[in-house]
C-alpha cells in the first residue's frame, strides 16, 4: 500500500539526489540533468554508492536475523533490487517496512516495485526528512511503536546542512522510537579523502545540490546516547557481522546502534 497523496509533477529540469544515486548505481530511472552531475563525479563516487548499498544490505539482514521485524527507511531512493524489504523479508517474511522519500519519481516506482510478501507489509509515503513529524504520523499507521523499529538513514544526512538542524531531526526521529530500536546510518566523510570530498561537493553544488559532508566526530554525534554495535563507527566496507566483505577503501562512515 502507498500513502494516498496527489501525484505531483516530476521536475526534470533540476537534478535530484535520488536520481543521481540511481545513475551512480547503473540504473535507468534518471534524467539528463542527473546524469550530467553523476558523469562529472570521480570514479570513486560509483564505488561509494555500491559500498553504501552493500552496507545497508548487511546491516538490515543482521537486524532481521536478530529479531527486528519493523523498519522505517527514510531517503529510500529509486528502488534498486534487492530492496530493503526484500532483504529483511528474506529473513523474516512477516517484516513490515515503511519507505519515505521526497522525490515523486520514487513514489511512482514504489507503487509498482515495493511489493511485500503476503505475510508482511510495505508502505510508502512521499515526505521530507526535514519534516519528521509527518513521517512519524504516517509510520504509526503501519508500524507498532510499542515494539522495536529499525530507523534507516542511508546516505541521507549529508544532504541536510547544518543550518537545517540535522542532529535535531535525527534526535526527533530517535526520540519517537521505543527502547530496543535501532539506528542504521551511513554518511559521506569529509576527512577520510578530503580532496575527493571537495571535488564531489563542488560537482553537486554546480548542479544546485548542496552537500554537508562531515568528519568522524561530527558523524559520531548522530549516535549520542546510543549503543553502537560492533565494530562501531567504521567505513562502509569495514562494517560487517560474520563473513567480511571484500576489503577496499571507502569514504563512507557507517554504523548501527541500539536505542537504550
Amino acid at each position: 500500500m502507498t500513502a494516498e497523496i496527489p501525484s505531483p509533477r516530476i521536475d526534470t529540469s533540476r537534478p535530484h539526489p535520488a536520481r543521481v544515486y540511481d545513475w551512480l548505481l547503473g540504473g535507468k530511472d534518471n534524467y539528463p540533468v542527473d546524469e550530467a552531475v553523476g558523469a562529472k563525479l570521480p570514479p570513486e563516487a560509483r564505488d561509494a554508492a555500491r559500498q553504501n548499498r552493500e552496507f545497508m544490505h548487511r546491516a538490515v539482514a543482521w537486524l532481521a536475523a536478530e529479531g527486528v521485524d519493523q523498519f522505517l527507511d527514510i531517503g529510500t531512493g529509486i528502488p534498486t533490487e534487492p530492496n530493503l524489504h526484500q532483504i529483511v523479508q528474506g529473513v523474516r517474511p512477516d517484516a513490515r517496512v515503511v519507505y519515505t522519500d521526497n522525490d515523486p519519481i520514487v513514489l511512482r516506482h514504489a507503487e509498482a516495485l515495493l511489493v511485500s510478501r503476503p505475510e508482511g507489509a510495505t508502505d510508502y509515503v512521499q515526505a521530507d526528512v526535514r519534516r519528521p513529524d509527518e513521517i512519524l504520523e504516517h509510520a504509526r499507521g503501519v508500524l507498532d511503536f510499542d515494539r522495536p523499529i529499525a530507523l534507516s538513514l542511508i546516505a541521507l544526512m549529508h544532504f541536510i546542512n547544518d543550518d537545517q538542524d540535522p542532529y535535531g531531526i535525527v534526535g526527533n526521529l530517535i526520540g519517537a522510537l521505543p527502547s530496543g530500536s535501532w539506528l542504521v546510518l551511513s554518511h559521506a566523510s569529509s576527512d577520510l579523502f578530503p580532496e575527493l570530498s571537495d571535488q564531489v561537493t563542488a560537482e553537486y553544488a554546480r548542479g544546485g545540490i548542496k552537500l554537508g559532508f562531515r568528519d568522524r566526530a561530527q558523524v559520531t554525534r548522530f549516535y549520542d546516547g546510543l549503543e553502537l554495535a560492533e565494530p562501531g563507527l567504521v567505513t562502509a566496507t569495514e562494517w560487517f557481522q560474520g563473513t567480511p566483505p571484500t576489503s577496499e577503501p571507502s569514504g563512507i562512515y557507517a554504523g548501527v546502534a541500539r536505542i537504550p
